[in-house]
């Protein structure tokens, strides 16, 4: 049986009392709160109390009706646990809240705050430990501080916006609806134009390879200005670029909330993606770097090609040499070549080639793409995505119909025990109760047991299906970047060649070792998997 919980709420002031966008409401923060986390801990709220007006440090608590009333409820036992939002929520006196703890422990009643854990009165330590809390609870700036911030986390979890400017992208709405301070209630809608200009930095920062100091720059040189008509600085790009409102979450601190989609500017999966492009171009994502740093220049491969001798990184350099012609005019020229940049700096010891002319090796790359999405156009989205996970899939749903079945079968075979017991109870059963109880215990357990594994089965299953649409979703934009390859200019070819390439391996008489990203991986082997059986 659920352990029964009686609720203490208190506030100081009247106006904490009610629901108010200034005057973070209390009381409904208390109750919500004290309700979450009796709900997690499995407990039933059997009754709640609120003290309106009531200090607790100039009233004693033998002149509070609701502290009287609770010790009156639980000297009949009406439950089990007394809860609070924070422990100065029974009061704030140090030579009486802490006695008034312990005398709720000693009648069998266990106390527990949200905030701080059950109060315990088992060793002197104890007791000391809680005589300091109460004399530090004239602390309230602090406590202030941790109910503030909870009201800000529930407002955010609620998707309301909790003031100040609107963020870039988006603008205040007044709703018709007045707080107490007699203020217009607004909400957060989308600006239309203001999206425009994010949508193309997002574009610019996956399709292009755009950082956000060069970003600022194409913004400002096309006459794009921000919010208050000035040119773009470097940080403000940055800080939108990052902000997760953008996919339509919420935040307050540590609290996100979400998505919400009347806020989503960004779809989800593009705004992760531009992350994780930011998050590879960090300093300490040096070393795992794969995809280009920079996408200016005419060289396709950069940041993701490296010496199958040694395993050093190649680096582009360019030479300007003259080539003679046969009446001995003198040609000047420019050679660039990808050079093994542990070898060229003599930071260790490499038998493999210098360099490698730049068009030999980016052409044959560009060959090895159009291989990848000749294959790609020529297998059906169905059967590349199908053949990676239909067995799994399968598998999955069989799993799920056994379990689901045996959970029914336990429940039936359980209820008709309490029926049986129930008979036991009233005398017209022939078998003992002891032995009723015994199976009873052992069926109850397959019933616990074969729900948790349906709810385990269910979220695989609901997961397996989350990542086929996202392999889908991934299968159409590979196979649209086969329709633009060729005609985009050379940053769109570097990002489209990073994402399909996780790492270009060259060796002497250039002889390359592709890896590719992991989803083009099970897509290539998925076709090739396909292709054998067709044939």
């Amino acid at each position: 049986m659920a352990e029964r919980v009686y609720c203490l709420y208190r506030v100081s002031t009247n106006r904490q009392v009610d629901h108010d966008e200034k005057d973070h409401a209390d009381i409904p923060m208390q109750r919500k709160a004290c309700h979450e986390f009796a709900a997690k801990m499995g407990w039933t709220i059997v009754g709640e109390e609120q003290e309106t007006g009531v200090s607790g440090y100039k009233i004693s608590a033998q002149d509070r009706d609701k502290i009287q009333l609770i010790k009156k409820r639980a000297e009949q036992r009406k439950f089990d646990i007394l809860l609070v939002f924070m422990l100065d929520r029974l009061g704030r006196k140090a030579d009486e809240t802490p006695f008034v703890v312990e005398w709720f422990v000693k009648q069998g009643i266990k106390v527990w705050s949200v905030n701080e854990g059950e109060q315990r009165f088992e060793s002197h330590t104890d007791r000391l430990t809680n005589y300091i809390r109460f004399w530090q609870a004239d602390g309230e700036s602090q406590k202030t501080s941790i109910r503030t911030k909870t009201a800000l986390s529930q407002m955010v979890e609620e998707g309301r916006f909790r003031g100040g400017y609107a963020p870039y992208g988006y603008r205040l709405e007044k709703i018709g609806i007045l707080n107490k301070r007699k203020h217009e209630v607004n909400k957060l809608v989308i600006d239309e134009e203001e999206t425009k200009v994010i949508q193309m930095m997002f574009d610019l920062c996956i399709s292009s390879g755009y950082g956000r100091w060069r970003m600022a720059n194409f913004l400002n040189d096309h006459g794009i200005k921000n919010r208050k008509g000035e040119n773009w600085h470097d940080a403000s790009v940055g800080a939108i670029l990052h902000n997760p409102l953008h996919k339509g979450i919420l935040r307050s601190g540590e609290t996100y909330a979400g998505p919400f989609e009347e806020l989503q500017i960004i779809k989800p999966e593009l705004f992760d993606l531009a992350q994780q492009l930011m998050l590879e171009r960090t300093k300490e994502s040096k070393e795992q770097r794969t995809m280009p740093l920079n996408t200016t220049g005419q060289s396709l491969l950069s940041g993701n090609v490296f010496c199958g001798h040694c395993g050093g990184r190649l680096t582009l350099t360019t030479n300007r040499t003259v080539r003679h012609l046969v009446d001995g005019t003198p040609v000047p020229r420019k050679r660039v070549r990808y050079v093994c940049y542990n070898k060229t700096r003599r930071r260790q010891s490499c038998d493999g080639q210098t360099g490698y002319t730049m068009h030999i090796l980016d052409d044959m790359v560009v060959d090895i793409l159009h291989q990848v999405f000749d294959k790609m156009k020529g297998a059906s989205q169905e059967m590349i995505v199908g053949s990676t996970f239909q067995k799994k899939t399968a598998l999955l749903r069989s799993n799920l119909q056994r379990a689901k079945t045996e959970n029914t079968k336990a429940n039936k075979e359980y209820d008709s025990l309490k029926a049986e017991l129930l008979k036991a109870v009233q005398g017209k059963s022939e078998m003992p109760m002891e032995i009723l109880s015994e199976v009873m215990q052992g069926v109850r357990q397959r019933v616990i047991d074969t729900s948790k594994q349906v709810a385990a089965l269910t979220l695989e299953l609901e997961e397996s299906n989350t990542k086929i649409a996202e392999l889908q979703k991934e299968f159409e934009r590979i196979v649209s970047w086969s329709d633009i390859f060729d005609e985009s200019e050379m940053a769109v070819k570097k990002m489209i060649c990073g994402y399909i390439i996780k790492k270009i391996t060259v060796r002497r008489g250039y002889q390359l070792d592709i890896e590719f990203n992991i989803t083009i991986e099970q897509f290539l082997n998925g076709i090739d998997q396909n292709l054998v059986e067709c044939g």
